[in-house]
């Protein structure tokens, strides 16, 4: 009896899955791809975007081109997930059944109930979020004046908050246009959590490209032209991206199994197997076990890179009803840009700890392209590296 196995989303979990399971499902077996778009986009370097969309040719890449003739691609968005009859339910009411299904729809920007925050902030989850912050950017630009520039607000000061106000600078300068730029985060220091050393080189990056770095409150709502931060400040804006976090995806809080009460991201044992022995997830959409630790893996690109060839591997193997591998994420370091510069922190193989200047963006550089050699092969690789 051949099993049908089904693969939700295109992003690094989806994409690095499919990869894996193209080379280790064999004739017993069909593999069905689906995704709400029909590209795959290199979504760690989707802040290049804000300042040049030209780049989205060398970041982007159509299904067709990825994926095995033998595999089955269908476009549509996941609204539904039936444990009990083995079924994904699409948008167009459409059905894909399964034996087994691989979770990896990504994740939604959370915007914790903040007053207007939804209806006001541009996000940046996906293509079309890139270049539509380009334009509302451009737009504010063509606005304004030396006298009255524009004022773009960026929230969260995460990896995805701090390279968009990288780029929204390096385009202010690039285009000598008349624009501020405000960065807002709510615990006292950028890229929280992290190392001091790294908060400290970020922090004068961003000082240096001119980014107005706000800390230490939380926004508390937003209008139309205003956003309102901690007890009494008031940060006017022009364009507001909104980079403050993340929940899981929609069709994950009605399937029938175990997911975490406060971000409905899909829980996963290290083997991402979730409570249903037929549903595997993997990448943002999932809180995966690590060993060791109370804290699942981190929602990271490089986490799910890593991920999605275990978890490709583990549906094979149960399908040949063998043992499933543990996966126990390995930080091989962090790379995060600010405009042309960058910052590297505890990079595996580099005898020091943080340090920043050319070294830095080469390796960002070759990172990006390392995957996409991976998805793609070596003349896209090739053709994206001088825009990372």
């Amino acid at each position: 009896m051949t099993a049908d196995v089904v693969v939700l989303g295109s992003g690094y979990a989806g994409t690095g899955a499919v990869k894996r399971l193209e080379g280790e499902l064999d004739d017993g077996a069909d593999l069905t791809w689906v995704s709400d778009v029909d590209h795959h986009l290199v979504l760690h370097e989707s802040h290049r975007l804000i300042r040049d969309p030209s780049v989205a040719e060398k970041i982007t890449f159509d299904v067709a081109d990825v994926k095995a003739p033998d595999t089955r691609f269908v476009q549509g968005r996941v609204t539904d997930i039936d444990a009990a009859d083995r079924t994904v339910t699409l948008a167009d009411d459409a059905t894909v059944p399964y034996d087994y299904l691989l979770v990896g729809i990504g994740s939604r920007t959370a915007f914790f109930g903040i007053d207007g925050l939804r209806t006001h902030a541009l996000p940046l989850k996906g293509l079309e979020d890139a270049l539509d912050i380009h334009e509302a950017v451009v737009a504010a630009a063509r606005e304004a004046s030396r006298s009255d520039p524009a004022r773009v607000v960026v929230g969260g000061a995460g990896l995805s908050g701090i390279q968009s106000a990288g780029e929204v600078a390096a385009y202010r300068d690039g285009h000598r246009a008349p624009i501020e730029v405000h960065l807002v985060e709510g615990l006292d220091d950028v890229l929280p959590h992290s190392d001091p050393a790294v908060q400290s080189k970020l922090r004068a990056l961003l000082e240096d490209s001119d980014v107005e770095i706000h800390t230490g409150e939380f926004v508390g709502a937003v209008d139309a032209d205003t956003v309102y931060v901690g007890e009494d400040a008031e940060l006017l804006y022009d364009v507001l991206v909104w980079t403050g976090g993340i929940t899981g995806p929609e069709a994950a809080e009605r399937a029938d199994v175990e997911t975490d009460e406060r971000s409905h991201r899909l829980e996963a044992a290290a083997d991402f197997r979730t409570s249903d022995d037929r549903i595997f997830a993997v990448g943002d959409a999932a809180l995966v076990e690590q060993a060791d630790t109370d804290r699942p893996a981190p929602p990271t690109a490089q986490a799910a890179w890593q991920a999605a060839e275990v978890a490709g591997g583990n549906i094979a193997r149960a399908i040949r009803g063998q043992s499933l591998r543990k996966w126990e994420y390995d930080d091989k370091g962090t790379l995060i840009s600010v405009g042309d510069d960058a910052v590297a922190h505890d990079v595996a193989g580099v005898p020091v700890d943080t340090f920043g200047g050319y070294a830095a963006k080469a390796l960002k550089k070759t990172v990006a392209a390392r995957w996409i050699r991976t998805v793609n092969g070596f003349a896209d690789a090739a053709k994206a590296f001088p825009d990372m």
